[in-house]
């Protein structure tokens, strides 16, 4: 990959690195805060309900801060880019839809028929 293609996606991905962090950050007092004596027992279920969504959200997160800080590594060490199955280049529209992805299209396609054959 070009360098001036390698700066821009290490901005793409310190913007939502920054983006998820500063939003990781703002909601974790939200759910230490919300502690109501709730009389109703539906709405004690909905809030349960709400805050273990809360939760499974910012563990999503917390993976995707994971994988943009190892792409950002991968740029690092020129790697970034390269499908880590084949070698062969990542398409850079795959690169655009999904900054973080490891696999050309072609190894991610035969991954995924693999694990659906071993889910049957």
């Amino acid at each position: 990959m070009k360098p001036e293609r390698q700066e821009f996606f290490r901005n793409l991905l310190n913007e939502r690195l920054e983006a998820l962090i500063k939003d990781a950050e703002s909601g974790v007092g939200d759910l230490v805060s919300e502690k109501e004596n709730l009389p109703d027992s539906i709405d004690l279920a909905t809030q349960e309900s709400n805050r273990d969504f809360t939760l499974r959200m910012r563990d999503r997160e917390r993976k995707l801060i994971y994988k943009i800080r190892e792409a950002i590594g991968r740029i690092e060490e020129g790697e970034y880019g390269e499908c880590v199955v084949c070698g062969e280049d990542i398409s850079e529209g795959r690169m655009l839809a999904r900054p973080v992805t490891t696999h050309c299209i072609d190894c991610k396609t035969e991954a995924e028929q693999q694990e659906r054959v071993r889910g049957l």
